[in-house]
């Protein structure tokens, strides 16, 4: 699997660009911002984007959402759960900043262990709602890409509506925490790190 990484926007979320290297079709994971940067990488990668996919609806990972579809013609994929957040500023949290976000809605509606294939590659999806209700990871082999589900040292906040910790923590620990230690994670914001190092270290586990 091609894997490049990016902090995109002034909080930083992580963009991910999944891809396959025989066939050179990827994703977008949350393009929250910069889509001009996400493009240039996508070219300078020699990818055909197939899919965006969305960990979850916050303006900070869909932002620049409508832009990198128009531009590459992928298929927007988000959890049914989420399914809102594309097109309703209030759900995604930009009705209250200077620029909301209203887009067009998805193209497919993703459920808990379906495969999302690109080329040869592919990746699974494990709902783990608690920070959102439809919140979801991409596990692939070596590898996991959390969202702001888990982070190094940290969890996802779950003081927006439709958060909860309890809900959180069981997702971590039901989806999660029974991944190989050695899977690395690539979580929504912040550096990497390892499932093994997040179930031994993470204070919130």
């Amino acid at each position: 699997m091609i894997l490049k990484s990016m902090a995109v926007g002034d909080i930083g979320a992580n963009c991910y660009i999944l891809g396959c290297p025989e066939t050179k079709e990827a994703m977008v994971v949350d393009p929250g911002a910069e889509a001009r940067r996400i493009l240039a990488t996508v070219k300078e990668m020699g990818v055909r984007v197939r899919f965006i996919v969305l960990t979850h609806g916050h303006l900070d990972h869909i932002g620049d959402v409508e832009e990198v579809r128009r531009e590459t013609g992928a298929k927007v994929l988000i959890h049914e759960q989420d399914a809102d957040c594309l097109t309703n500023p209030k759900k995604n949290l930009s009705a209250f900043f200077a620029l909301p976000v209203q887009g067009e809605p998805a193209d497919r509606l993703l459920h808990d262990g379906e495969e999302i294939k690109v080329g040869s590659r592919s990746c699974k999806v494990l709902h783990t709602p608690g920070h959102t209700a439809g919140g979801i990871c991409l596990s692939f082999p070596g590898g996991v890409i959390t969202g702001d589900t888990l982070f190094a040292g940290s969890v996802g906040r779950t003081d927006f509506p439709g958060g909860s910790m309890d809900v959180l923590l069981d997702s971590i620990r039901g989806k999660l925490l029974g991944l190989d230690p050695a899977t690395l994670v690539y979580p929504g914001h912040g550096p990497s790190s390892t499932i093994g190092e997040e179930k031994e270290n993470n204070p919130f586990l």
